[in-house]
C-alpha cells in the first residue's frame, strides 16, 4: 500500500513506483540506459526552456541529431512530449515544434485551514484547470476529514479528469505531521488533529501519493518560487491569522529541523516572567501565538473600546479610514510583530522576511511600524516586506511540490512501460 509522505517534498509511493520501474531498467552505460538519460535530458530541456525543435534541442542538450529525434520519438510515444506547430528556419523547410505535454498528469493541491478549504487541480505545465474555496464548517477530525474528501472528489470531477489523472496531492495543514503517530501535532486550531491514524483517515480519503506539509512551509516555497521572495538565499516567510507559523527556506530548501518544528514561532515566549506561571503541561497554543494572531488584534480593540470590531480586516479598515483607536491597536500589534521578526532574525539572520496570512494584508498599515520598533531595540533588521501571493500562498507551493515529484513520477511510469 502508498504510504503518505511527511513533510520530505518526495513522495513515498513514488520511491516504490521508481524501484518497480526500475526493477526492469538497465543499468546505466547500457544502450537501454544511456537512452533513457538522453530521453530525461530532452524532456527537462522542453519543461524548462518551452517549445523547440530539433536542432534547438540539439544545440542546447548538446546531443546529437538523430539521438534528439529517437528521443522525441520516445517521448511523444510514451504521451510525454507533442508537436505543437511550425517554425520557419529561413527559406528552408519549416521545422517542427516539440513541447512536453502538459496533459501527462496533474496534480491536486489542498489547503487545509480553520475558516477555510481552498483546492486547486494543476496540469504539469502548471495550468490550474480547476479551483474551489470553500468555508470550512467541520467541527471535529472525522468531518473534517470527510469534508476534504468530498472537496478532492468534486473538484476532479469538474475538471473532467478521473482519479487515476492525478498523479499527486499535496495536502498543507497546520502543525508538524508526526509519522510514528500518523497525526499532525501542534495544530490547536484544527480539533482532532492530532488523534493518532488522521494521516491514514486523510490518505484513504483522498487517495495515494498524498504528500502531508506544514502549510506555512508550502507559503514559504510559493513565496520563493513565484513571490516576494524570489531568489532570496534565506527568508523567513511569517504567516499569520488563526495561527502564527513560519516557513524557512535556505538555499532554495525547506529548513525543517530535527523534527520538522522549525518555525513553530507561535510557541516563542511571550509576555510571561516567572516560571511558576507556566502550567504543568505546555500550552496547545503558544504565547507569541495567543498574542499575535488575527483574535488577538479583535481582542485588542475591544479592550480598548472598539466593540463593533469583529475581524482583524474590519480593524485594518477602521485604521485606514483614520479611526484612532484602531490605530493604536495596530501600533501594539507591529510591535509584537517587530518582537517576532527580532526574535528570527537573531537566530536565523535572513536577508528577507516576508510577511504573509490575514495580517499580511494590512502591511500598508505595518511596515513602517514594524521597521521604527525593530530599529529601536536591535541593531539585526532584517527586509520585511509583504507576500505577493495572499490567500494563494499554500496552494502555490502545494503545486510547486506537487509538480516537482510528478514530474519524476510521471517519467518513470510512462517510459518505464514504454
Amino acid at each position: 500500500m502508498a504510504r503518505t509522505d511527511i513533510g520530505s517534498g518526495k513522495s513515498v509511493s513514488g520511491k516504490e513506483a521508481q524501484q518497480v520501474a526500475g526493477a526492469g531498467t538497465p543499468p546505466v552505460g547500457t544502450p537501454a540506459g544511456m537512452r533513457r538519460i538522453n530521453q530525461r535530458a530532452v524532456l527537462e530541456l522542453l519543461r524548462r526552456a518551452g517549445p523547440a525543435t530539433r536542432p534547438q534541442v540539439a544545440k542546447e542538450t548538446g546531443l546529437s541529431k538523430p539521438t534528439v529525434s529517437q528521443a522525441l520519438l520516445a517521448l511523444e510515444s510514451a504521451g510525454l512530449a507533442r508537436p505543437t506547430g511550425h517554425t520557419s528556419t529561413g527559406t528552408g523547410r519549416s521545422a517542427v515544434l516539440y513541447e512536453a505535454d502538459p496533459t501527462a498528469g496533474y496534480v491536486l493541491g489542498l489547503d487545509i485551514g480553520r475558516e477555510r478549504l481552498r483546492a486547486a487541480v494543476a496540469d504539469l505545465g502548471r495550468t490550474t484547470v480547476a479551483r474551489r474555496d470553500v468555508r470550512n464548517t467541520a467541527r471535529s477530525a472525522t468531518a473534517l476529514v470527510a469534508s476534504v474528501g468530498r472537496l478532492a472528489t468534486e473538484l476532479v470531477a469538474e475538471a473532467g479528469l478521473a482519479q487515476s489523472d492525478i498523479v499527486v496531492r499535496v495536502l498543507g495543514s497546520p502543525g508538524v505531521a508526526d509519522p510514528a503517530k500518523r497525526c499532525f501535532r501542534h495544530a490547536p486550531n484544527l480539533p482532532g488533529w492530532g488523534r493518532a491514524g488522521l494521516l491514514d483517515d486523510l490518505e484513504q480519503a483522498l487517495g495515494p501519493d498524498l504528500l502531508v506539509e506544514n502549510d506555512a512551509n508550502l507559503t514559504a516555497v510559493g513565496e520563493w518560487e513565484s513571490g516576494a521572495a524570489r531568489g532570496a538565499s534565506v527568508v523567513g516567510c511569517v504567516t499569520i491569522g488563526t495561527g502564527v507559523g513560519m516557513g524557512l527556506m535556505v538555499d532554495g530548501r525547506v529548513f525543517r529541523g530535527a523534527t520538522g518544528a522549525a518555525g513553530e514561532i507561535g510557541y516563542l515566549p511571550y509576555g510571561r516572567t516567572r516560571a511558576t506561571d507556566e502550567p504543568a503541561e505546555p500550552p496547545a497554543r503558544g504565547h507569541l501565538e495567543e498574542a499575535t494572531a488575527a483574535q488577538s488584534v479583535v481582542r485588542g480593540a475591544r479592550e480598548l473600546g472598539l466593540g463593533t470590531a469583529k475581524s482583524a480586516r474590519e480593524v485594518f479598515r477602521l485604521a485606514r479610514e483614520g479611526d484612532e483607536v484602531a490605530q493604536r491597536v495596530v501600533a501594539a500589534e507591529a510591535d509584537r510583530l517587530a518582537y517576532t521578526v527580532a526574535s528570527v532574525a537573531a537566530v536565523v539572520d535572513p536577508d528577507l522576511i516576508v510577511l504573509g496570512g490575514g495580517v499580511g494584508t494590512a502591511a500598508d498599515l505595518l511596515l513602517d511600524q514594524i521597521d521604527r520598533a525593530l530599529r529601536s531595540f536591535t541593531p539585526l533588521v532584517p527586509t520585511v516586506v509583504p507576500g505577493e501571493l495572499g490567500d494563494d500562498g499554500v496552494l502555490t507551493g502545494a503545486i510547486s511540490v506537487g509538480l516537482r515529484a510528478a514530474e519524476r513520477l510521471v517519467f518513470e511510469r510512462r517510459v518505464g512501460a514504454a
